[in-house]
């Protein structure tokens, strides 16, 4: 198994020490408003031609990357020659980038140009079942330390996410990646030109998670649970398959039983289960967006398989302080960014975003993270969500002014960027 490096999501690291209950409890049980001072940050994908003119996009695509059995995806390139020595030894000007769907119309040769492109989207519940040490069941109270998040499946497939509402870079209603698609190739793509998700539910799965590998807080009643803190690697080897063909963890069994298929963007949906690293003062991941590369076969002519997948936790409204940070906020992060850059490779010049994250790569939700607004309120059949706000390609490739929708370099709130991103070096020093 290889698996891309996760580009995450991530809530500022603080201190949890405030939020350990009385004495009462067992230490790895916290207070349920333990992550109130906790406030949105993003962590980048590092961690788990000048004769065109500075800022120009590029005119000609291809269908996308070849010797993989994927996503329907096309690639193509930007132009900035204003950057500073990027590497030790040689500067870059042309930054290639693959994205998700068909290439829109008039931009190069492909016959499929312009035409709206399907996609499945299974969306798969998992529930998470809390151990003790010796790996039995564990209790609080007699309540069963067990969290599902197949209630919140039927939310998420009416959100924005996957239901149409309407936006201002669509003539029809139209789904939020859709949109921000739209937005930052709105003058080169025509009215026919759309990128859609064909979303579907499927049976639950289910990780299990020994003590010693995650914290929690309990609900008001005293079931499980207002939120989950897992160790990110312990996470990791519960979800993802350990070798090719493995069938135990819930990617694997989805892989190798067809419930998810390498043409499909996958969501493993969670319950208030985030993330952190070595400590829970290194928290709180609360979704990210990569693939599952498995070998090909005969069948495929031996291309590499790569299962497109999102790992997002739906948010309850006040386990964070800032109130539009909820409901389907993560996903809507990792989703965008999966049509931005599919397959975690799209490398840009080094930027630094307004919050002072400084990356080189196309995570167009990273850049948002950390403002004072960074989501919008978006109403889907009668319920208000909460999305991301995204950066354009635009803004990553320092064009000026935007030839975006309105000039924009922000979606679908086109005040939060008001340039384009000024080049950094190495490490934006």
């Amino acid at each position: 198994m290889s698996r891309s490096t996760v580009c995450a999501a991530l809530i500022a690291a603080a201190s949890l020490a405030s939020g350990l209950a009385s004495a009462q409890v067992a230490d790895d049980q916290l207070d349920p408003s333990a992550l109130l001072n906790y406030s949105p940050h993003a962590l980048g994908a590092s961690e788990f031609a000048a004769a065109g003119g500075s800022g120009v996009l590029g005119k000609h695509t291809r269908s996308g990357l070849l010797g993989i059995d994927s996503i329907p995806n096309f690639s193509s390139y930007f132009y900035r020659n204003d950057s500073p020595l990027l590497y030790s030894t040689y500067d870059q000007f042309t930054w290639p980038y693959t994205m998700v769907g068909n290439a829109p119309k008039g931009s190069g040769d492909d016959d499929d140009e312009g035409r709206t492109t399907w996609i499945g989207a299974p969306v798969v519940p998992v529930t998470v079942e809390l151990l003790n040490f010796d790996g039995t069941p564990r209790f609080v109270n007699g309540h069963p330390m067990i969290s599902t998040s197949t209630q919140y499946v039927n939310p998420v497939l009416n959100s924005p996410v996957f239901a149409a509402a309407h936006y201002s870079s669509s003539n029809i209603a139209t789904q939020f990646t859709d949109a921000v698609h739209r937005a930052q190739f709105f003058n080169m793509s025509d009215r026919e030109w759309h990128t859609l998700l064909r979303a579907r539910a499927t049976a639950p799965r289910s990780i299990k998670l020994i003590r010693g590998n995650y914290s929690f807080s309990v609900n008001p009643d005293g079931t499980c649970c207002r939120f989950i803190l897992v160790d990110i690697n312990a996470f990791a080897a519960a979800l993802f398959p350990a070798t090719a063909g493995d069938s135990t963890s819930p990617v694997g069994f989805a892989e190798t039983t067809g419930l998810i298929r390498q043409n499909d963007i996958s969501t493993f949906l969670f319950n208030n289960v985030f993330l952190y690293f070595g400590t829970t003062a290194n928290c709180c991941v609360v979704g990210f967006h990569t693939y599952d590369g498995q070998p090909g076969n005969q069948a495929n002519g031996f291309k590499e398989k790569r299962f497109v997948l999102t790992y997002a936790s739906w948010v309850s409204p006040g386990v964070f302080r800032d109130p539009t940070f909820a409901d389907v906020a993560a996903l809507s992060h990792e989703m965008m960014e999966t049509f931005s850059d599919p397959f975690v490779n799209n490398a840009t010049p080094y930027w630094l975003s307004p919050s002072g994250l400084c990356q080189n790569n196309l995570e167009s939700a990273d850049v948002i993270e950390g403002l004072a607004n960074p989501n919008s309120a978006i109403s889907t059949n009668g319920v208000i969500y909460h999305v991301q706000n995204e950066a354009l390609l635009q803004w990553f490739a320092g064009r000026n002014p935007s030839n975006a929708i309105g000039g924009a370099y922000s979606y679908p709130n086109t005040s939060l960027l008001t340039s384009s991103a000024a080049v950094h070096g190495v490490n934006c020093p």
